[in-house]
């Protein structure tokens, strides 16, 4: 059997002035209206169990619904509850629930587990009373009044500005309805027309709250009007027990409306960033994608056959140089910009770094375009050389054929020649002809002997640089070859019939024979004359044209000496003619001992006059050209010259304005982007030597000694400027973003960047460990020379230098100094908000959400909010606890 005393301690909130034990004498309509009153407010609570009681001392008799709705009230576990049906098992029971409530400091009088389960509906509606004043009244606090003063004068305080409302009292003062109106009216507006109720209408007013409440505020109806208006004076508890209902829902709404704001927030910040990451998600692999499909295309080393498809090759590599990779620079900088603005949002709003996807990082694409970029020069140094192997092998090809004509033309029907058996029919004279013809013929095969050489000469480069008509090439060489090695056969094969004929050979023609051996060399020499002048050139530079014009003018100076071994042998067939027609000699017409004629040879001296002035024409052109060349190589260098400094400046000047401090931040960033302004306005000038540029490329022009600066140079130092002021902008926004997130004055940034810059002794824009510790201790940190102190720097280094780089940047720098001195939201608040929203509950329903946050935030969480497994978990509870750490970076989302 329990005592039931008051409560102890400070909250004296109730005398007891009915005490409960005091005869057990009970007002009947006390008890109605307390029966009701108390039935009702249970089922609120049990309802959630998903039970209720329907006659208050019947239903408890067992204990099994007492225990539970202690669960429910107090959000506890209690002992497992016996499930028998005797009356051991029910005294067992409900002395469970009574020691509860006794581990809750509330001393029972006059109360035992006996009379519950024996029906006694006095002591039932003592326990329930005392339960209603532990669990709903104990912890009503007002301006340092609690319990029942504090829930008296919060209901003075809410009614105070309506007029015929004076609530003194918990019995009383509610006949009239008004001051249940008044409390509805206070908070809901909407839900009660309080301008249209009368004092002198009670029932009406009644009526009115109690359907409001039940309809709109989720408390269920206690009591009937009747019960009230037809009471002297109500039952206080009653009164009471449904006024806390109010102080409750009230209350818990404005806690909901506070836990509501905090969340949507949070939620804001969140839902911000996460589109961030999505966004910066999204062009990092398009980028990447863009690489992926770039880089083979530069690989490709497929060479082309014709000059003509490579130079389309290296026109549509200017396209991509000029076209394609321009925006996909911009994009990557672009993606280094908003992969800093995220970090620094992030760092503002104390989440968690972001870590993109795997081989998303900034470092993992600034990979890919340096692979991108090595992959671009190795294919434009290919086209070059490719184009430089085509060029080289049409001369090569060209020159094989003409070579293998000419032989080819000599070689024409001298098999037959050197098989005819003429020998053998013909007189002496003819025989002694024959064998100094055959002799002159040996020695023009030698004065060949090098024409095929050089043919298979050609024809073996043509194999090593991989021409692709190489196949036919060599079956015409190797013609060539085979017919020279039976030339040399059957030559050798006759002059060995001719000797053994020599014995019978006694006179010859000594002037034919002369003609023969003058004739054969001087017509070899034209020949030759001939091929050099029609031979094609390559030259490169002025001095190698001026070599062959110098080369040129020496033949032209042996012409006259030529000249005159061309009378001297045409003087000596004029002689034989004149012998012939003077001692009337029978020579069948022609001379023996050779093929070659007089009208043959001033034919070929007369052709080597006609090709010397077409050739002083071509070299006269090829100067011109050479000369044009030249220009264009002076007009790339003289811009080429100006603008590879200019940029260099630049960079130097964008490196002293990020160290520097001149005005505000906003000034800096003005300044910065006029600046910027200024160096895209430079870019016509880019464009200009770009067209310079492709001018030479056209011309074919390799070399330029006038300029170290290449277009690949400039190209790459426009691109690191336009980055370079792209990211020191972006350094400022910042640190802009910083100082307003975090309340820091200009003068506290101004004195964070002299200290910066004081420690920064290389101007390298990062400070050491050593320069950082000197600077933290120069802005007044305590880092003792000790093990604590040791330990202290270990921990800020680790915010300020996540990778251990050793380094500290000036942003890092920013951040660290911004978060110690400002103040931001916590997983631990935002988790006290939640079980604002939920009642106290270890969880939260879906519903609830709903009904406290806007629908696009409701359903954020309902989404990635895990489902509750805790022991009191209900269907359809969620474990708002573990999202609530999951915003923080504390555990996965």
């Amino acid at each position: 059997m329990y005592n039931m005393d008051q409560y102890d301690g400070e909250n004296d909130y109730m005398q007891q002035e009915d005490d409960w034990d005091r005869d057990l004498l009970l007002d009947p309509a006390w008890e109605k209206q307390q029966r009701k009153t108390f039935t009702a407010w249970c089922n609120s609570h049990l309802r959630k169990a998903g039970t209720q009681i329907e006659n208050i001392e019947e239903d408890f008799r067992d204990g099994l619904k007492l225990m539970l709705l202690l669960e429910v009230i107090s959000g506890e576990r209690l002992a497992k509850p016996e499930r028998g049906k005797m009356r051991v098992h029910k005294i067992s029971n409900v002395n469970k629930a009574l020691d509860f409530i006794a581990s809750k400091g509330v001393k029972l009088v006059s109360i035992g587990a006996e009379e519950i389960v024996d029906g006694n509906a006095k002591m039932t509606l003592g326990m329930i009373w005392t339960i209603i004043l532990r669990f709903a009244i104990q912890d009503i606090s007002v301006e340092e009044t609690s319990a029942k003063e504090g829930l008296l004068l919060w209901c003075q305080r809410k009614t105070a500005p309506y007029k015929n409302v004076n609530i003194q009292n918990f019995h009383i003062s509610w006949k009239d309805g008004l001051g249940f109106c008044a409390l509805i009216h206070r908070h809901r507006p909407e839900l009660i027309d309080y301008g249209k109720l009368r004092k002198d209408d009670p029932m009406t007013n009644l009526n009115t709250a109690f359907d409001v409440a039940e309809k709109y505020l989720d408390i269920p109806k206690m009591l009937d009007a009747e019960d009230i208006v037809g009471t002297a004076r109500p039952d206080e508890k009653a009164i009471m027990t449904y006024v806390s209902s109010f102080y409750h829902a009230f209350s818990g709404a404005q806690k909901a409306e506070t836990a509501a704001n905090r969340i949507c927030k949070v939620l804001a910040v969140n839902q911000e960033n996460e589109q961030l990451m999505e966004d910066y998600e999204k062009l990092a692999s398009d980028l990447l994608e863009w690489i992926r499909r770039t880089i083979p295309w530069l690989e490709n080393r497929l060479p082309e056959n014709t000059m003509q498809a490579m130079q389309q090759k290296l026109e549509d590599f200017r396209d991509y140089r000029r076209l394609h990779k321009p925006p996909k620079v911009q994009e990557k900088c672009q993606l280094e910009i908003n992969f800093n603005t995220l970090q620094t949002k992030l760092r503002l709003s104390n989440r968690p770094a972001f870590m993109p996807s795997e081989g998303k990082m900034v470092s993992d694409i600034n990979n890919a375009w340096g692979n991108l970029e090595g992959a671009e020069k190795g294919y434009e140094e290919w086209l070059l050389n490719e184009i430089r192997r085509l060029e080289r092998l049409d001369h090569l090809a060209e020159k094989f054929r003409q070579k293998a004509a000419i032989h080819e033309a000599w070689t024409e029907g001298k098999e037959e020649m050197l098989q005819k058996r003429d020998y053998e029919t013909a007189s002496l004279s003819e025989i002694k002809a024959l064998l100094k013809k055959h002799e002159a013929f040996e020695s023009d095969l030698a004065a060949h002997q090098d024409r095929v050489e050089q043919i298979a000469a050609i024809a073996q480069e043509l194999n090593e640089l991989d021409y692709y008509d190489s196949p036919s090439v060599n079956a015409r060489c190797q013609r060539i070859c085979d017919q020279w090695d039976t030339l040399g056969a059957l030559t050798q094969k006759r002059s060995e019939a001719l000797q053994r004929t020599e014995k019978l050979l006694e006179t010859i023609d000594q002037l034919y024979l002369e003609f023969a051996k003058r004739a054969a060399p001087f017509n070899n020499w034209m020949e030759g004359a001939m091929e050099d002048l029609q031979d094609t050139f390559i030259v490169h530079t002025i001095e190698e044209i001026q070599g062959l014009s110098t080369a040129h003018e020496q033949f032209k100076a042996t012409l006259p000496e030529a000249d005159k071994e061309r009378q001297a042998i045409l003087g000596i067939h004029n002689e034989i003619a004149k012998i012939v027609q003077t001692y009337h000699v029978n020579m069948a017409g022609t001379n023996p001992y050779t093929t070659i004629n007089p009208q043959e040879i001033n034919a070929k001296w007369d052709k080597v006059r006609q090709l010397v002035p077409q050739r002083d024409q071509a070299l006269i052109e090829e100067h011109a050209r050479q000369q044009n060349n030249e220009r264009l190589r002076r007009q790339f260098a003289n811009q080429a010259n100006v603008i590879g400094p200019w940029i260099q400046n630049k960079m130097e000047e964008i490196g002293r304005i990020s160290i520097e401090m001149h005005g505000t931040l906003e000034d800096q960033l003005t300044h910065l982007r006029q600046y910027e302004k200024s160096i895209v306005n430079y870019k016509p000038k880019i464009d200009q030597l770009e067209g310079d540029h492709q001018l030479i490329q056209e011309a074919l022009i390799f070399d330029n000694k006038h300029t170290n600066y290449t277009m690949e140079h400039i190209r790459v130092g426009w691109e690191q400027l336009l980055t370079t002021i792209a990211r020191t902008i972006n350094e400022i926004e910042n640190q802009i973003l910083t100082r307003d997130a975090k309340g820091i004055s200009q003068e506290q940034l101004n004195e964070f960047r002299a200290s910066f810059n004081h420690f920064d002794r290389d101007h390298s824009g990062t400070l050491g460990a050593e320069e950082f510790k000197a600077c933290l201790i120069s802005l007044g940190f305590d880092i003792a020379n000790d093990a604590q102190g040791e330990n202290e720097f270990s921990r800020i280094m680790s915010i300020v230098d996540p990778n251990r780089m050793g380094i500290v940047t000036f942003q890092a720098f920013i951040d660290f100094m911004s978060r110690e001195t400002a103040d931001t939201d916590t997983a631990d608040q935002v988790m006290a908000s939640f079980k604002v929203l939920a009642g106290d509950k270890n969880y939260i329903l879906a519903d609830e959400l709903r009904r406290e946050l806007p629908p696009d935030q409701a359903d954020y969480c309902i989404a990635r909010m895990a489902p509750y497994s805790g022991p009191d978990a209900v269907p359809g509870a969620l474990d708002y606890m573990s999202f609530s750490t999951a915003l923080y970076g504390e555990s996965d989302l």
